[in-house]
């Protein structure tokens, strides 16, 4: 368990004061709490005993424990597939795709028990909103899946912009990003620094609401961002899985298509009558 969700569960145990230091921590995480116990007392203004009395009632000996803990947790996030590959387990090799779907199923349903419906049904309200546009935009590996989300997004609803890999195209869709926007990003661990900066960027100068789409360890983009969707990735092999990303946006897909479905059904359909490979077209056009 993450000091994240340490504090989440904590929460209604603190008084006034530790759930004011657990709210500052939370908004910031992990980066928050990288700062002297009397910094962190002067940003909210919280005695510094009060801080104390904070980290111990999460389950830390003290506030240099908790802070170990945090610099835990961002090497976790910096990571690559050399470093995982040390603590791999395979098992049987001649029961591995079996075992390997049964670890699927067990981080499908870690995912399920961590992601509050509740925000699953804000980040729908936001993405099916059709005064909205939605922006997409992964890292090196996970852009494939924002441009997965993009091409179902666009069959359901106008307005769906999915951001070229080159930076140095961004301004112009940038430029078209308004407040009443949504912007979601993916990023897991081995952070991309260039999506921080856009992330930091946006949120100063257009405002959008921000979606997330991340790991437990938390891309620094999460200090930018309105909503934060943290998923479970280690299967302990040397490749962490997307899958759990994946499922989380084909529920969104589902229900997105489903918030006004007759326009959907409408746009579906103008949709495939516009394709020139639709599968019996040429049939239908011969004499």
């Amino acid at each position: 368990m993450t000091v994240r969700e340490t504090i989440r569960r904590e929460m209604a145990q603190l008084t006034a004061s530790e759930r004011k230091v657990g709210n500052a921590v939370l908004a910031d995480y992990p980066f928050g709490a990288l700062q002297t116990i009397q910094e962190l007392a002067e940003r909210t203004g919280v005695s510094a005993p009060s801080i104390t009395r904070f980290v111990s009632k999460i389950g830390f000996a003290g506030y240099q424990e908790f802070q170990r803990q945090l610099i835990t947790e961002l090497r976790e996030g910096g990571r690559s597939p050399l470093d995982l590959k040390a603590s791999e387990r395979l098992g049987n090799s001649t029961t591995f795709l079996a075992d390997y779907a049964q670890r699927i199923g067990e981080r499908l349903a870690e995912m399920a028990a961590a992601v509050p419906q509740e925000q699953f049904d804000r980040i729908v309200a936001l993405v099916a909103d059709p005064a909205r546009s939605v922006f997409l935009l992964g890292g090196r590996i996970s852009d494939s899946i924002a441009a997965l989300l993009a091409i179902h997004l666009k069959q359901i609803r106008p307005k769906v912009h999915q951001l070229p890999p080159n930076p140095e195209h961004w301004p112009d869709r940038l430029l078209q990003m308004r407040k009443q926007d949504v912007l979601i990003l993916f990023d897991f661990r081995r952070y991309q620094p260039d999506l921080a900066q856009l992330a930091g960027m946006v949120a100063a100068k257009r405002h959008p609401s921000i979606v997330l789409i991340t790991d437990k360890w938390m891309s620094p983009i999460a200090r930018h961002s309105d909503h934060v969707v943290a998923l479970p990735i280690e299967i302990e092999t040397a490749w962490d899985t997307v899958v759990c990303a994946i499922a989380f946006i084909e529920a969104l897909i589902v229900k997105v298509s489903e918030a006004d479905w007759p326009t959907t059904k409408k746009r579906l359909e103008a949709w495939d009558e516009l394709r020139l490979g639709r599968p019996g077209k040429a049939m239908e056009e011969e004499p």
